[in-house]
């Protein structure tokens, strides 16, 4: 089969793109820079110049294409300039799938999360659950809005498939909780919020859910490839049990609500991590979503956190020389 993949140089994109040369596919991948894409073209990965924002620069490269992957997206949370949220989730996502739509492309698989449906209040819900209310930060809103464009157009007949990721993980990983992975292992994560939790799924097992939904997934429906529920306090407390280091002490989300408050006319100066709306998201709110329809439809089997978290973990220590 020959797929057509956005997003390829990213986190769960490279994975996908990896797995998906490793069964025999070919790939086609849009990307900004082929010149900084080596380490696909090197998997066979045919690259073309192109970017989600410029629906015509994709045009060529999913021509003739058996299926669609678009896994591009924006995932900041405190990021100064949010203009980017708008530009590649929502209309990046309008044109990928009207693009897909005048090309016949017979199946696509869209990539959103269970951010969309922001806080769930310490539910663990389903692809039924529809969140109401303000969102908590613009990735959140943007998702959301790129996912009701894809049931948009699947209303309107397009053949694609929605996967919902949660907390991703593994090498490679570039976003703020490998960050704390690693100020963690050198003892400078003194704490964490409590009761802030998430689904946590290994990269590679996402990746994998990725082609499960495109071989198996049902056109028009939508599956939760997230992982085990855990907090981020659980999570660095297992961590500690496996490294023999000091768990981070927890404190109470509602400090951590308060501040989001007290630091708003300092969002310029901080730390995107640190702003009004990089606390208000970790401010005792849950990401939680349950995976057994892509378990019982797709054959979806992420491996258990510890395993996972354990292969991590050691993998930071290597590249820290511990």
């Amino acid at each position: 089969m020959k797929y057509f993949l956005t997003g390829a140089t990213g986190f769960v994109g490279s994975e996908l793109a990896r797995q998906l040369r490793a069964a025999g596919h070919e790939v086609n991948a849009s990307v900004r820079s082929p010149e900084k894409a080596k380490d696909l073209q090197a998997l066979g990965v045919k690259l073309f110049r192109g970017d989600v924002t410029d629906k015509e620069s994709m045009r060529e490269a999913m021509t003739g294409t058996d299926g669609v992957f678009h896994v591009a997206g924006w995932y900041k949370v405190g990021a100064k300039d949010k203009s980017e949220g708008e530009r590649i989730n929502i209309q990046g996502t309008r044109n990928v799938l009207e693009l897909m739509r005048e090309l016949k492309i017979p199946k696509g698989v869209y990539t959103s999360t269970l951010a969309v449906n922001s806080d769930t209040k310490g539910r663990i819900v389903d692809e039924t659950y529809r969140f109401q209310g303000r969102h908590l930060s613009e990735y959140d809103r943007t998702k959301a809005a790129a996912h009701d464009i894809a049931d948009e157009f699947i209303a309107k007949g397009l053949p694609l498939i929605i996967v919902q990721p949660g907390m991703i993980y593994g090498p490679g990983d570039t976003s703020s909780l490998r960050t704390n992975l690693v100020a963690f292992l050198k003892g400078q994560l003194p704490m964490l919020p409590s009761k802030f939790g998430v689904c946590f799924a290994h990269v590679e097992d996402t990746a994998r859910g990725h082609i499960l939904a495109m071989e198996k997934g049902k056109p028009g429906e939508t599956y939760i490839i997230a992982g085990e529920p855990r907090t981020m306090t659980d999570a660095f407390r297992l961590a500690g049990e496996i490294t023999g280091r000091r768990a981070p002490i927890t404190v109470l989300y509602q400090v951590m609500k308060v501040m989001s408050f007290l630091v708003k006319p300092l969002d310029k100066l901080l730390p995107e991590m640190y702003t009004s709306e990089g606390l208000r998201v970790i401010a005792g709110t849950t990401y939680w979503g349950d995976n057994g329809k892509a378990r019982r439809e797709l054959g979806y089997n992420p491996r258990p956190f510890r395993e996972g978290w354990e292969q991590t973990l050691r993998h930071e220590m290597s590249l820290l020389g511990m």
